[in-house]
């Protein structure tokens, strides 16, 4: 599950339609009306008193309870406990990166084959959002999140004690359903990467308790007439909060964004990049180089320092430079918002970095005998900035579009990343395996060439 939207009423309150998506003057930003003037003066007076201004949008109402009244510590509270779950949901795929050997010795499989429990926990979280963002709505989030952690620890629990693959499978299947929202360090040896999921079911456990005692509801319903949030945090509410009916077209809206190209091409793109500059190497690392370089299983966790040192540099230059951009342009532009587009120009330098660091690791792991080399993880880091930036700039993009329908559309996002994951370790290895190293780095290159840089200039050219 992706982060659930953790404001009030998640259906749009302004829509965009057909006409807007076929227009090519920019993406169509929806303005902050002026409620202050509808106010009643008991209401005027309550809202400075709590924010000091007027200029709020959306106009919160008088009720304490309406999360836009909340304090401020309880605000980061909640943001902390939701944006820690989002966040490791992700890496509940990548948790056994580097015990994939002592997996497949353990469960008597080929390297390939376990690394199937990995993109089948990627492919589980593309695709579970689509049943978790509408059940939110009338059942509320915290229910949805409490629900999540309790069983993602059963989940975990079971692939621990699993005793064979099938049923390690299943376990995964269930763990990724709900969103284990933890990781470990690959210090596993033969049998004891077990405690991997040991370490994932009490991080699980330790969520559970937090969430409990500190995660509010934020589900708060301002244009209907339904009962509001209890006031005591350890109510637990089973019933639907929002009384309107859950209908199948909530489920499979999302995908309607495939026929809205400012959301389908860099969904797309995403993916691709996602595919080859963070996927491709995190694959082939476990499988080669405990064989190439007779690397044990604490040494091949030490080489994804790569990838998360590059990440971590992407996050921060996309995230700084992209609003930085959009300033800029917004002061040329005399305060007059840019149209969205422009914001797609850092795109570029984050597709020549996921190029250029795909081609350098698999470039250098041909040239690369069987002595530890680190030139390769050159290549990852580079990959992982670029991927990273990307990953900034496109879906930031995408929200500046369609910012009321937010949560759908990063329900969309992640289906994509998901189903590109999750067939992406079914043939990167033969692909490599039956060209080279250097010929799969020319393949990358003109797959993001093609399908990521191509359509991007094309989208930027047509608004």
């Amino acid at each position: 599950m992706q982060s659930l939207d953790s404001s009030s009423d998640t259906r749009p309150a302004v829509e965009k339609t057909a006409s807007d998506e076929e227009k090519g003057s920019g993406c169509i930003v929806p303005y902050a009306q002026d409620d202050s003037a509808s106010l009643s003066e008991e209401h005027r007076q309550y809202i400075l008193q709590r924010h000091g201004t007027l200029d709020l949008d959306p106009m919160p109402s008088m009720d304490p309870r309406d999360p836009y009244n909340w304090p401020e510590w309880k605000k980061k509270t909640n943001l902390a406990l939701v944006a820690f779950h989002a966040m490791m949901a992700t890496f509940t795929s990548a948790a056994i990166h580097s015990s994939l050997v002592p997996i497949s010795q353990d469960l008597h499989v080929s390297v390939q084959r376990a690394t199937y429990l990995i993109s089948l926990v990627i492919a589980i979280l593309g695709c579970a959002p689509f049943f978790w963002r509408p059940l939110a709505n009338p059942y509320g989030r915290r229910l949805i999140f409490l629900l999540s952690l309790l069983c993602s620890l059963v989940g975990n629990i079971g692939c621990a004690k699993s005793p064979s693959y099938a049923t390690m499978s299943l376990c995964r299947a269930i763990t990724g359903f709900f969103i284990s929202p933890a990781a470990a360090l690959g210090s596993a040896t033969r049998v004891d990467y077990r405690w991997i999921y040991w370490v994932l079911a009490i991080v699980n456990g330790m969520q559970f308790i937090l969430y409990f005692f500190f995660g509010p509801e934020t589900l708060y319903l301002r244009d209907i007439d339904a009962p509001p949030p209890p006031r005591n945090i350890f109510t637990l509410t089973l019933h639907a909060i929002d009384p309107r009916p859950l209908l199948l077209r909530d489920i499979l809206e999302p995908l309607t964004y495939i026929f809205k190209r400012r959301v389908c091409i860099p969904s797309i793109a995403h993916a691709m990049v996602f595919l080859w500059a963070s996927l491709f190497p995190t694959v082939l690392i476990p499988q080669i180089f405990p064989t190439k370089f007779r690397l044990d299983t604490q040494q091949i966790g030490l080489r994804f320092l790569a990838s998360i040192l590059g990440s971590l540099i992407g996050e921060q230059i996309g995230g700084w430079m992209s609003d930085g951009w959009m300033r800029r342009r917004r002061r040329v532009l005399g305060g007059k918002d840019p149209a969205a587009e422009y914001r797609l120009w850092l795109a570029y330098p984050g597709f020549a970095l996921s190029i250029i660091g795909v081609v350098v690791f698999c470039v250098q792991m041909d040239k690369a005998g069987t002595k530890w080399n680190i030139t390769p993880l050159v290549g990852v880091t580079l990959a992982a900035v670029g991927n990273q930036l990307l990953t900034t700039v496109l879906i930031t993009y995408v929200v500046d579009c369609y910012r009321p329908d937010a949560a759908s559309v990063g329900v969309f996002i992640a289906f994509v990343r998901g189903i590109w994951g999750f067939i992406g370790p079914f043939w990167l290895p033969n692909l490599v395996a039956a060209t080279s190293f250097t010929a799969t780095g020319g393949i990358a290159a003109a797959f993001m060439i093609v399908l990521v840089m191509i359509p991007v200039a094309w989208l930027q050219a047509v608004a």
